[in-house]
């Protein structure tokens, strides 16, 4: 909307009283007649009236200025509009999101093709994404469990079906401890505990701290053992993430209570 001005008239000059024409004394005999025009005119006297009614000029000004105030009520209500749409749009794609990663196994089994149309779908979300400050929100704490990735290194998609992680992969966070855990079960159980560094409202450095083999063996983690990750998308359900090395996350909520260990 074009920014609204203010409209000022001229005021007229005066003009020098020399320069006007001599003025005709009336004649007392004669009888005044009003001009035709008042008479003939009825919208014309209308108008002479309320410019000669005083404060009449203030009450117009005023009811302009009380329309034009009256358009700062429309801003909201776009913005109301603007964030509904958004989150029906948000249901949509999350729909197709999860129909499209469900047959490919966490990503094991996804083509290139498959990809590409993951990768689009979530680009199209994190357009409407909600949640701009999402280290600071409370939907990111919890336990989530890996839905689907592109992480070769989660996947280890050249190893026997059988050596494969295929039980269920859990990663939590929690922001007031800034932790973070990741979990697999079946059949390894293994895990790795980090530390998390804000490094803005949405973007955290990663710093792994211990590993535990078999859910038994605790082994401190290398000094190498780091990276960053992003939140891209949050919801109360679903969250998208992507990794330094260009990898996406999706996950959805589980346990919002769960902790992660000190």
């Amino acid at each position: 909307m074009a920014p609204l001005v203010s409209l000022s008239l001229p005021l007229p000059c005066a003009v020098p009283a020399s320069s006007l024409p001599p003025r005709a004394e009336p004649d007392a005999s004669s009888s005044f007649h009003p001009p035709a025009s008042s008479s003939s005119s009825p919208r014309g006297g209308r108008l002479a009236l309320a410019a000669a009614q005083p404060g009449s000029g203030r009450r117009w000004v005023g009811r302009w200025r009380a329309g034009v105030s009256s358009f700062s009520f429309l801003a909201p209500f776009f913005a109301g509009n603007k964030e509904k749409e958004n989150r029906e749009k948000a249901e949509r794609l999350k729909e197709e999101l999860l129909a499209a990663i469900r047959p490919l196994d966490r990503g094991v089994d996804a083509t290139a093709e498959d990809k590409e149309r993951v990768e689009k779908i979530v680009q199209q979300l994190e357009e409407v994404n909600q949640v701009k400050e999402p280290l600071k929100s409370d939907l990111l704490n919890g336990k989530w469990e890996l839905l689907y990735t592109t992480s070769e290194s989660i996947l280890q998609p050249q190893r026997p079906k059988f050596l494969r992680p295929f039980g269920t992969i859990y990663q939590a966070i929690n922001t007031d401890t800034l932790r973070a855990q990741n979990m697999e079960t079946w059949p390894y159980f293994n895990q790795v505990t980090a530390n998390l560094v804000p490094l803005n409202s949405r973007r955290v450095a990663v710093r792994f701290d211990y590993f535990k083999i078999f859910n038994l063996i605790s082994i401190k983690a290398p000094g190498s053992g780091k990276g960053e990750l992003e939140i891209t998308y949050l919801d109360e359900e679903l969250r998208a993430s992507r990794g330094d090395k260009g990898n996406l996350f999706i996950l959805k909520m589980v346990d919002p209570a769960y902790r992660v260990p000190l």
